[in-house]
Formats: structure tokens, C-alpha cells, sequence
């Protein structure tokens, strides 16, 4: 069996595959275009294409596929064979340069939030050369950016890349006046930990709820849950690391550096973490992973559920969005050292997204916010939809000093005794960890907590990204005409960290003692759900900054607005159709099989033996009469709702109308469901319970 230092990688046209088929001039050409951002020369496209062509078909590829991330939030692929006909009438197999450079998928049936209309169907992907080609399914699949006709991007990779580069070239300006003259580059890298649910496909095939929306619509709690924290980090069952062995092999084939897994807190809950890497990597490799993901849990009978809240009850699901910044030598640009007080160049690029995340919270929380994330931030699972970001105390206290321009003595590393004498003493960290906060400094990087499991992490690492390009931007402004920079720039640490120290807290993000503190006393916005947050898109203060840095243009901002409203409110009517059909059709005619079942008994009985108090048949009758009563009312309530709503044309209108009447109806109906699961036989409820959909793999 081969080691997994001899397959890992080996679907991919990595570094060590174009050494060894493109020429060397090629070669050298396509590297200085990935490491130093230089325009890709036309001319090696040809030879690019046929080594990769040739590699291809020698792994068993046929086909090959722009393979690019439009405004659907998953992949899109349009397959073609390698196949050109010969004049023998066989076949060679041929790829040129202008099929890997350019493709031309129809544009029109993609969400564009208006910028094309129906009829004008052009559109192009472009090869991004920074991202390895890999092969999959016996496709060879070329990573692109989308765009339309007249230059508009229509996926979520191309303001990515443009977010990358506002970024690395402020951030340049920056090292440059740190005599930096080594550095050639910064990149950010992110690792995004996946949490995912697995269960079983024959229950999961009995449930509508699953089936057409990715999560349980109805479902009462089952006696056992998450409350003994039994499942976080505990054994992993047989068939379960079965699926994570397969998973594993899988994406390490295609270069995905997959690296950490467990048990998460909820039954049937775990995760799947892998080392960073650049972010548009990060990106695909992350949207790989879901894919890969679902279809090996189909082979192993299992579901793979990426919802962020398929449970209620239990927690939900999210994706931690570990980002950092480092130069092309190597230097993690968050990394205090040893002694933080006295890293200038730390403490200013600290200070940068500590500015970013204060000015910008708003576009944080809209690049998270979904219909599924809605149910999970705040929920005491999840970070609260504030943004807030901690530091933990030896920074803070760096910072305090500064601010109050007082010298800072530091703090000593404290080694930890155990009391045990086997077991090795370690230095204990300077900080511990919150989890409760949304955005955490974890000792060189952020992990930005309150992604939800479903989402594509492009949208968030697009507006960090230029957030803190915004802030870079600002202070080499300012630093590059200082007469005596050392002055200014401590000047200019000390006037950041006043200005935007609200955004700092090191407490316990659930506390509802903090919201009212964050919101009343340091005037940070709650946001809480996705009406509430997305329409500060179209603030001029984040239209300004986002067009200023070229990230997006004010149509591409538009046309985000209204593709994620359209968007939340056809998930969240297409859950309450879902459950007006499932209450009609399942649960409905359940209660009543088991309430004329009752009633036959408490006749059967009271003719055998006259005078039978029979107090529970008539009781339970009694009630499950009334639970139809309201479970018939409340479906009829929320029909309306629905109607209402898909009459309402105006986006904005429909998504308030969603969150103001159409989701109270939703709980409302689930309510008086779940009361009446729990008081019928369980062999007349019309499909899998909690109980068995948790424990059941």
C-alpha cells in the first residue's frame, strides 16, 4: 500500500508536475506569474496546455472543465472531451492554449442580481494559473474566474483575487517604510475548520424536510442530546472513521492538506480542519472538501449534511475562518514575538485589523449572513451576531500602555506544574482561548468564528481582506509623508487604538449583559439577521471603500445585494412549503391513524366491560384532537404567509415580510407539530425522529 507522502497530491498539475513536463523557459514564466503576481504570458499558455493534456490523459482524464465558484455558492462545471477529429476518421486528443486560458459558459442562467439580462448569455472564465489544476471524476478541472460579457464578475473567486491584491499592494507601501526591500509580495492564508453532521441515508430518505432543505423542520427533543458532552472529542464510531479514512485518501489525492478531525459537541457532529494555505486556495480547496465530502458519505450509506442548524436543540454547525497575513520570506505579519511592546511592525499591523474590523463590522456580518446562518449566531453555540474581537489580556495590556503612553514591563512565562512527575512541564501560553468571541487573536492569526458551515468562505475573506486594505491604505498615506516616522508612527498606533478600542472584548460573548453593553454603550451594531445586515452593503461608506479598492464595481454591488436577498427568500419559502406539505400530508393524517385507532380501542373496551373510566384513552384523544385542530390552523396561517410573500415582487419587501410574519408562522407550526410527535405512538409518526437521526450511525 503506498504511503500517503507518495499519493498525496497526485491528482494535481502541482509545482512538482510542471517541473518535470514544461519546458524550463515555460516553466520559469508560469512560476514568476503565480509567486510574484506578474501578467501571464500568452505565448506559454500552448505549451501549459499540452503538458497538462498529457498528464491528464495519463491519470485516465477524458474531458476537461472550467471549473469555477459562480453566485450559487457552490461549484459549476461544463465538461468537454479532449476528442478531435482525425482525417482517418478516428480521433487525436487535443488541447490548446486558448481552451485552457478562456471558456465560454452561457452567462444567462446564473444569478447575475441584474446585471445580464435573459437574452444576453455570453460569458467568460478566465484560468486562474495560482491555483493547481487537479483532476476529478476523470475530468481534468482548471480553476477560473467568471465574468460576463462586458466585464462584470459573476463569481465569487475574481473579487477575491482583486480583494488579494488591494491588499498586498497596501500592505507593500507598509513594509517598504520598515525597509522591507526583500519582500516581493503579501499574501493572506486562511484555514477553514468544516463542521459537518453525518446520518444515515434510508432515514435521511424518509424525511421531505432533509431532502428539500438540508435540515430538520420539525422534530421534538429526543431524552438524550449534547447535555453530558460525551460526543465532543470522543470516540469516533466504526463507520464514521470508516467515512473520515475515505475522506482523508480523497482529498489528499487532490492536494487538499486535510489535517484534524473529531467528534464536535452535537451527536452525529464533527469536523474536518486542514492546514492554511493562500486564500484562494483555502477557497477552492475548502469547496472541494464539501463536495468530496457528501459523495463519499454516499458510499459509506451516509448523508453529509452542511446545513448550519439541521437540529434544533443541539448545536449547530459553523466554519472558523483562521486568516493571517504573511510576505513571500516567510514573516507571519501577526506574530507579536517575544516582546510585543516593542514590535512596531506587529503592533501597526495589528492595529490595521483591529481599525478594519471597528469600521467595517457591518460588511463582517453580512459576508456570513444566510437563512441557515440566522438560526445559528447567538444561539449560545455560536458567536452573537455583535462583532467583537478578542486579544486576549497580554496584548490588551500592550495596548493599554501604549494608549496611555506608559512603559510596559511585560508579563513572565509561567511553566505548568501538573503535579505529576511522568508528565512533562510545558510553558503555558500567554493567553487563553474565548470562544464565545467572533473574531479571536489566536496567537498569530484570527479566527473569525461566525461562518456558517454552508457558506463559501470567498464573501468573507473579500471583505476582511479589504477592510484591512482600507486601513493599510490609510496609514501609509499618512507614514510616507511623516518628516520623522518613528514619531508618527507611534503617534498613529497610540490614535487607532483610542479610536477603535470599543471593538475589544475579552468576555463572554453570550452574555446578554455584553449585547446590551456592545450596543448601548460602545454603539456596535446588532445585526441580527440577514435583512438586518445586508442592506449596509449599499452604505456609502463601505460602496466607497469597496470601489476605491477596486474590489467591486457599484453595479457588481448591487447586483450582491440583491442575489443574497433572493436568495434567503427562496430558501426560507421553499422550508415553509416544505413544511406545510409535510404537516398536510405526513403529520396530519398520522395524528388522526392514531387517534381513531384510540377511539377504536376506548369503544372496543367500554363494549367488553360497560363502565370503564378508560381516563387515558379519553384524555389522549382529547388531546391529539386538539393538536390537529391547531396543527390544521397554523398550516392554513402559514400557506397564507407563503402566498403573501411570493406575491410580493419588491426583494426587500418579501425578505421583511419573511422575517417579520413568514418565520413566526414557521415556528409556530413546528410547535404544536413537535407537542403532537410527543404524544403519538411512535410506530404511526411518519418518519425518523430526533432520537434515531443522532444516535443512528
Amino acid at each position: 500500500m503506498s504511503s500517503v507522502s507518495e499519493y498525496f497530491g497526485c491528482l494535481v498539475f502541482d509545482d512538482r508536475v510542471m517541473k518535470a513536463t514544461l519546458p524550463l523557459k515555460v516553466y520559469r514564466s508560469l512560476k514568476k506569474t503565480i509567486d510574484e503576481d506578474e501578467r501571464l504570458d500568452s505565448e506559454v499558455a500552448d505549451a501549459v496546455a499540452d503538458a497538462m493534456k498529457d498528464w491528464a490523459i495519463a491519470h485516465g482524464a477524458t474531458h476537461f472543465t472550467h471549473w469555477f465558484q459562480p453566485l450559487t455558492g457552490i461549484t459549476a462545471e461544463k465538461h468537454d472531451s479532449f476528442i478531435s477529429p482525425a482525417p482517418d476518421g478516428g480521433v487525436i486528443m487535443e488541447f490548446s492554449g486558448k481552451e485552457l486560458i478562456k471558456g465560454e459558459p452561457d452567462a444567462s442562467s446564473f444569478p447575475s442580481g441584474g446585471l445580464r439580462a435573459t437574452f444576453e448569455a455570453r460569458g467568460y472564465t478566465a484560468w486562474d494559473p495560482t491555483s493547481y489544476a487537479f483532476i476529478k471524476d476523470r475530468t481534468l478541472c482548471i480553476p477560473t474566474a467568471f465574468c460576463s460579457f462586458g466585464g462584470e464578475a459573476l463569481d465569487k473567486k475574481t473579487p477575491l483575487l482583486r480583494s488579494m491584491q488591494a491588499l498586498n499592494r497596501q500592505a507593500m507601501r507598509v513594509l517598504r517604510l520598515f525597509g522591507n526591500t526583500d519582500v516581493h509580495c503579501v499574501r493572506t492564508s486562511v484555514g477553514p475548520e468544516q463542521e459537518y453532521f453525518l446520518v444515515d441515508k434510508e432515514m435521511y430518505d424518509r424525511r421531505k424536510d432533509l431532502i428539500f432543505c438540508g435540515r430538520t423542520l420539525f422534530g421534538a427533543k429526543p431524552p438524550k442530546g449534547q447535555e453530558l458532552d460525551d460526543h465532543y472529542f470522543g470516540v469516533i464510531k466504526p463507520r464514521v472513521a470508516a467515512f473520515m479514512a475515505e475522506l482523508n485518501e480523497e482529498l489528499w489525492k487532490l492536494g487538499v492538506l486535510a489535517k484534524t478531525e473529531h467528534n464536535e459537541v452535537a451527536p452525529s457532529q464533527h469536523e474536518l480542519a486542514p492546514i492554511y494555505t493562500t486564500t484562494n486556495i483555502a477557497t477552492d480547496h475548502n469547496q472541494l472538501t464539501m463536495e468530496i465530502m457528501q459523495k463519499v458519505a454516499l458510499r459509506h450509506g451516509l448523508v453529509c449534511l452542511l446545513h448550519e442548524k439541521p437540529f434544533a436543540g443541539v448545536n449547530g454547525s459553523g466554519k472558523h475562518n483562521n486568516w493571517s497575513m504573511a510576505t513571500d520570506t516567510g514573516v507571519n505579519l501577526l506574530t507579536p514575538g517575544d516582546t510585543p511592546y516593542e514590535n512596531a511592525q506587529f503592533l501597526l499591523f495589528l492595529c490595521a485589523v483591529i481599525q478594519a474590523v471597528d469600521d467595517y463590522q457591518d460588511l463582517l456580518r453580512l459576508s456570513v449572513a444566510s437563512a441557515g446562518n440566522d438560526h445559528r449566531l447567538g444561539a449560545n453555540e455560536a458567536p452573537p451576531a455583535v462583532v467583537s474581537m478578542f486579544l486576549g489580556d497580554e496584548l490588551t495590556a500592550v495596548l493599554d500602555a501604549i494608549e496611555a503612553d506608559k512603559p510596559y514591563s511585560g508579563t513572565e512565562k509561567t511553566v505548568m506544574k501538573l503535579g505529576v512527575h511522568v508528565l512533562p512541564k510545558f510553558t503555558r501560553d500567554s493567553t487563553d482561548r474565548n470562544r464565545t468571541s467572533p473574531f479571536a487573536f489566536t496567537g498569530n492569526k484570527f479566527e473569525f468564528r461566525m461562518l456558517g458551515s454552508a457558506n463559501s468562505i470567498a464573501c468573507t475573506n473579500i471583505m476582511l481582506n479589504a477592510a484591512v486594505a482600507e486601513s493599510l491604505r490609510q496609514y501609509a498615506d499618512r507614514l510616507e509623508g511623516a518628516v520623522d516616522f518613528e514619531t508618527a508612527l507611534h503617534d498613529l498606533i497610540r490614535e487607532v487604538i483610542r479610536a477603535h478600542k470599543r471593538i475589544i472584548f475579552n468576555g463572554n460573548g453570550y452574555d446578554e449583559d455584553w449585547i446590551r453593553e456592545a450596543t448601548e454603550v460602545r454603539g456596535l451594531l446588532n445585526l441580527r439577521t440577514t435583512p438586518d445586515a445586508l442592506p449596509t452593503i449599499l452604505e456609502k461608506k463601505n460602496v466607497d471603500m469597496l470601489t476605491s479598492l477596486k474590489i467591486f464595481t457599484l453595479p457588481e454591488i448591487r447586483s450582491r445585494y440583491e442575489i443574497t436577498l433572493e436568495n434567503y427568500c427562496k430558501t426560507v419559502l421553499i422550508e415553509a412549503e416544505t413544511m406545510v406539505d409535510m404537516a398536510r400530508k405526513e403529520i396530519l393524517p398520522a395524528v388522526e391513524r392514531y387517534a381513531r385507532v384510540l377511539s377504536d380501542s376506548l369503544l372496543a373496551k367500554t363494549a367488553a366491560v360497560p363502565g370503564l373510566a378508560c381516563r387515558y384513552e379519553r384524555e389522549l384523544i382529547s388531546r391529539l384532537s386538539a393538536a390537529t385542530d391547531e396543527i390544521d390552523a397554523c398550516t392554513a396561517a402559514l400557506a397564507s404567509s407563503a402566498l403573501t410573500v411570493r406575491g410580493t415582487e419588491n426583494v426587500t419587501a418579501a425578505a421583511r415580510l419573511i422575517r417579520d410574519d413568514l418565520l413566526p408562522r414557521m415556528a409556530e407550526l413546528r410547535v404544536v407539530c413537535d407537542e403532537a410527535e410527543t404524544v403519538t405512538d411512535e410506530s404511526f409518526w411518519p418518519f425518523p425522529t430526533y432520537g434515531k437521526l443522532l444516535f443512528g450511525v
